[in-house]
């Protein structure tokens, strides 16, 4: 019996994004102040894309990593991992997130390794007990970041190899989604490039969306998007073709950074269309 297709009048399902915020707003107390980290982002990563998120530090690439991985809940708005919305979810369902779903390394690579272990015994612990999953993909990662096979604990490691340690961990189960928070960033030129060459080769090869906090262009440049942040909103994306300013939910539009200079927050302007589907903006001679 074929399957009914919905008419033009009837919504048709939404399709699971990897990752979705939407209006996703987290605030956080810091010296008796309400500190918003995150002022509304709106992204979708999906099935299989590899996303970068750029920006100055505190611009909230951390804090949406963290939300992302569940281990933050949302002050508001909505963030899901394969329709499991995170701000819902209890702790037995972000239990399985973690172990079934995601791949994680967080910043600072002692953080997500048993420090008493080899780099090869982390790997192995990551996927002891999980059927249909082996070493292999980790241990590519390891020789590509040179981590020797000596039987040294990671605490005992260089700063890069346990970082590749780290990056080979969250690997190394074959994640649908990875999140990595500067995965690269103590590695030279020659390892950071045979890793990031694996890392995409692999990810395309297994369909693992990626979600990527970097400082390095050179190490966004390898994922298909570069999201940029500003003060907790999307401010510009690059898709290979150039950054683009990005309309917010609320209307907004981001000056771009080089062009800030000129145009200082609280000055007046006008925006009207200038007769050819574009906007014409001007400053005005009033002062707020």
């Amino acid at each position: 019996m074929s399957r009914r297709r919905p008419t033009a009048s009837e919504p048709t399902a939404r399709p699971a994004a990897a990752f979705r915020a939407a209006g996703l707003v987290h605030v956080y107390r810091e010296a008796e102040t309400d500190v918003a980290a995150l002022r509304g982002i709106d992204l979708t990563v999906p099935p299989g894309q590899r996303v970068a998120l750029l920006g100055p530090s505190g611009s909230g690439k951390s804090t949406l990593l963290s939300i992302a991985a569940g281990l933050m809940r949302p002050s508001a708005g909505i963030a899901s991992v394969w329709d499991q919305d995170l701000g819902a979810a209890g702790p037995a369902e972000l239990e399985r997130l973690r172990r079934d779903v995601l791949g994680l390394m967080l910043q600072g690579a002692d953080v997500n390794l048993i420090a008493h272990e080899s780099a090869h015994a982390n790997v192995a612990w990551t996927v002891r007990g999980t059927p249909g999953r082996d070493v292999s993909l980790g241990e590519r990662v390891l020789a590509a970041g040179g981590v020797p096979d000596d039987g040294r604990p990671v605490g005992q490691l260089s700063p890069s190899q346990r970082q590749t340690a780290a990056l080979a961990v969250a690997l190394a189960s074959r994640p649908r989604l990875l999140l990595a928070d500067e995965p690269t960033s103590r590695l030279d030129d020659h390892p950071r490039e045979a890793l990031l060459d694996l890392l995409v080769t692999e990810t395309e090869r297994e369909g693992i969306a990626v979600l990527l906090v970097t400082h390095d262009e050179r190490v966004a440049r390898r994922m298909q998007r570069m999201i940029h942040l500003r003060d907790g909103r999307v401010g510009e994306e690059d898709s290979g073709s150039g950054r683009r300013a990005v309309v917010t939910a609320d209307g907004s539009v981001p000056i771009p950074e080089h062009l800030r200079a000129g145009w200082p927050a609280g000055a007046l302007v006008t925006v009207e269309p200038d007769g050819s589907g574009g906007l014409v903006v001007r400053r005005t001679e009033e002062t707020p």
